[in-house]
């Protein structure tokens, strides 16, 4: 449901589902934004006969989609995405991202590796100047190495947390855990402090997204939504 009559995460979810071309593979994301995409792509497929085949990101994004109709595929089964659309917990002018606040981002970074052309539909309050200083990095973890990351992570100058439930860690679709680092001077070096995470032993992905987003949608409270593309 929208949260007011102009939500940002309305205008820019479902401005990104009208940049879908007909008979494309798309990656459908996930999180609150990506949810009115699905509801969008599902009134395209139902008004102008759109054909798509969707390949989700998480299971809740599967469950949506299978309740909106929407085809679904498999990676064993395509290799490639035209397009994929997907939120950001904070994306930079580079059109560098934190990803990973549903916990999704080893799903995330799989899909957005192999799509052509990644759109993401945001609010302006997940603009920042610098990654890392108002949203701690999701990072994914073996559950057996999680007190070995956690000490590596506060090594590299993170403020480590075991994300639970209930007092309960989390678990991901893929059954492993998520650590949130927050760093309290921001991120002033996202690949080489992407580089250095990867290097502790236990780690399956971080929430670090360098390089792979192509067009950034934004959605504001006023009814506006900018589409810009990443510079240079």
């Amino acid at each position: 449901m929208l949260n007011s009559p102009h939500d940002p995460k309305a205008i820019a979810g479902r401005a990104a589902a009208d940049l879908v071309p007909d008979g494309a593979v798309v990656g459908l994301g996930t999180g609150s934004t990506v949810h009115f995409t699905l509801l969008r792509l599902a009134e395209r497929m139902r008004s102008e006969g759109l054909r798509i085949l969707g390949v989700p990101t998480s299971l809740d994004t599967e469950r949506k989609a299978r309740e909106l109709a929407i085809p679904l595929t498999t990676l064993d089964e395509i290799e490639s995405i035209e397009v994929t659309i997907d939120g950001a917990d904070e994306i930079d002018p580079a059109f560098d991202m934190v990803k990973g606040g549903g916990g999704a981002l080893l799903r995330e970074k799989v899909v957005a590796w192999i799509t052509k052309r990644e759109i993401v539909v945001v609010g302006p309050n997940k603009l920042v100047p610098r990654l890392g200083a108002s949203y701690p990095l999701p990072v994914e973890v073996v559950p057996f190495a999680r007190s070995v990351v956690l000490h590596g992570l506060r090594r590299l100058g993170a403020e480590p947390v075991l994300r639970a439930r209930d007092g309960v860690a989390a678990r991901t679709d893929n059954g492993n855990e998520i650590i949130d680092a927050r760093f309290p001077e921001g991120i002033a070096d996202a690949r080489g402090l992407e580089h250095a995470i990867d290097q502790i032993p236990g780690v399956v992905e971080t929430g670090l997204f360098l390089g792979l987003a192509h067009v950034l949608v934004v959605g504001h409270a006023d009814g506006r939504v900018e589409v810009r593309q990443r510079p240079g």
